[in-house]
C-alpha cells in the first residue's frame, strides 16, 4: 500500500468518528453532563498530542522560532475564520442546544447560518487531518497516537453538534450530509497534507505542523472546552487531565 493511500485512509478512519459521534448525537437523547464529560475528555486527548505530537515534533525539527512562530500563526488564521463564521451563525456549532442562549440558530433565525455552520466544521477538521498526512513524512509511519487523539476527539464534537443542529430544527440530510462531507475533506486533507507538504524543506514542514497545532489549539480553548464547562464545570479539570493522561501515555507506550 503507497503512502498516500496509507494517509488518505487513516484521515478517513479519523474523520469517520464524526459520522459515528453524528448518529448518537443526532438518533439518541444523550444527557448534556455525560455530553460535557466526553467534550472534556476530547479536549484533554487533543491538548496532549498537539503538545508532545506536534508542537515538540517541530521544535524538534526546527527549533524554537518556526515552532513558535508557527503555532501562533495558526491560532490567528482560526481564530480569523472562526470570527467571520461565527457573525455568520457558527459560533455555536459545537454546543448541543440544550440552553437556548448559547444554541444553533436555526434557518429562519438567522439565513445563512446552516453553510456557516458546515464551514466552521471544515475550519475545525481540516488541521486535524492535514497532520496525519506530514506525520507520514517522519519515516513513513502514520502516528497513530494523533489519529487515536483526533478519532476520540471528534466522536464527542460530532456528538454535540449533531445534537445542537437537530435541536435547531435541522433535518437527517443536512445533518449527515456535513459530517460525510467532513470526513471526506479529512481523507482529502490529510492526503495533501502528505503529497503537498512533502515536497519542502524539513523548516517548511515543521512550520506547517505548528500552524495546524496552533489551529487546533485555539479550537479546543474556543469550543470544546467552553461547550463541557456548560455542564460539567465542577468535574471539567479532572476529566480534562484524564485525557491528557491518555494521550500522554499513548505517545509515550
Amino acid at each position: 500500500m503507497t503512502e498516500v493511500v496509507q494517509a488518505g485512509l487513516w484521515g478517513l478512519v479519523a474523520g469517520s468518528a464524526l459520522l459515528l459521534g453524528a448518529a448518537v448525537g443526532f438518533g439518541v437523547r444523550v444527557p448534556p453532563k455525560v455530553i460535557a464529560t466526553v467534550m472534556a475528555f476530547g479536549a484533554g486527548v487533543l491538548l496532549s498530542a498537539v503538545s508532545f505530537e506536534l508542537v515538540g515534533e517541530a521544535y524538534d525539527q526546527a527549533g524554537l522560532a518556526p515552532a513558535a512562530l508557527g503555532t501562533l500563526a495558526g491560532a490567528v488564521l482560526y481564530t480569523g475564520g472562526n470570527l467571520w463564521l461565527a457573525r455568520r451563525g457558527a459560533r455555536h456549532r459545537k454546543r448541543s442546544g440544550h440552553r437556548r442562549d448559547r444554541a444553533q440558530p436555526s434557518e429562519a433565525q438567522q439565513g445563512g447560518s446552516g453553510a456557516a455552520l458546515a464551514l466552521g466544521a471544515l475550519l475545525d477538521g481540516v488541521p486535524e487531518s492535514a497532520v496525519i498526512g506530514v506525520s507520514l513524512l517522519d519515516g513513513g509511519a502514520v502516528s497513530l497516537v494523533t489519529v487515536a487523539a483526533v478519532f476520540i476527539s471528534n466522536v464527542p464534537e460530532g456528538l454535540s453538534s449533531s445534537a445542537g443542529m437537530r435541536a435547531a430544527g435541522r433535518g437527517k440530510g443536512y445533518v449527515f450530509g456535513v459530517w460525510g462531507a467532513i470526513a471526506a475533506a479529512s481523507t482529502v486533507s490529510a492526503v495533501l497534507g502528505y503529497t503537498v507538504v512533502g515536497g519542502f524543506s524539513p523548516a517548511v514542514i515543521a512550520a506547517v505542523t505548528a500552524v495546524a497545532a496552533g489551529a487546533i489549539f485555539a479550537m479546543v480553548a474556543d469550543t470544546m472546552i467552553p461547550e463541557a464547562f456548560e455542564d460539567a464545570h465542577l468535574a471539567i479539570g479532572l476529566v480534562t487531565v484524564s485525557g491528557f493522561l491518555v494521550s500522554f501515555a499513548l505517545s509515550h507506550a
